[in-house]
């Protein structure tokens, strides 16, 4: 299975919202420079708490502005919500590979979309110290993607090679101060 194979299928910004949202988010947008774009991102998921469009929104707005304990959140909020649709179990850890086959038969973009909110996810823990939880979730990510479509074996490449190298932020300060 290709999970870059979408074939006609509809994907998450494919889904109707509402016209207000749709101005909130293009507020957002418009908003972002300055740094605003949170209060109309916030009030968009207010009025639409499952559009997966509005937490994408927001999900990059926390992560390029390095809130990464907000992403991880709305990261976990995704799989929360994509879950039920595509008939995964409710936890990352019990998502194997019958219910993969299972989940692509309801929809491969959200599988997919599931995945890339696990990868994410990995990623944030890794960014926020937390290596033995980011490692799991992106191995997760590898055993259902063999052919490595959405990358998450870079990333444990990466962290390998690296793993002698890896200390924990406040220690490293401390290291650095003398």
């Amino acid at each position: 299975m290709d999970l870059q194979d979408f074939r006609s299928e509809a994907l998450y910004f494919d889904e109707p919202v509402m016209i207000e949202v749709t101005r909130l988010m293009a507020k957002a947008s418009e908003a972002y420079a300055g740094g605003q774009a949170e209060a109309p991102l916030l009030e968009a998921l207010l009025l639409a708490p499952e559009s997966l469009s509005v937490l994408v929104g927001l999900y990059r707005f926390y992560f390029y502005q390095h809130r990464y304990e907000d992403a991880l959140t709305v990261a976990q909020r995704l799989m929360t919500l994509i879950a039920p649709r595509i008939e995964f179990p409710g936890h990352w850890t019990e998502v194997g590979q019958h219910a993969l086959e299972r989940g692509i038969l309801c929809s491969l973009s959200l599988v997919r979309f599931y995945l890339l909110a696990l990868k994410a996810a990995g990623y944030i823990n890794l960014r926020l110290a937390r290596f033995e939880e980011g490692k799991h979730m992106l191995t997760k990510v590898a055993s259902l993607d063999e052919a490595d479509r959405l990358g998450a074996r870079v990333l444990l490449d990466v962290l390998a090679d690296n793993q002698a190298e890896i200390v924990p932020f406040p220690i490293a300060a401390r290291k650095l101060r003398g």
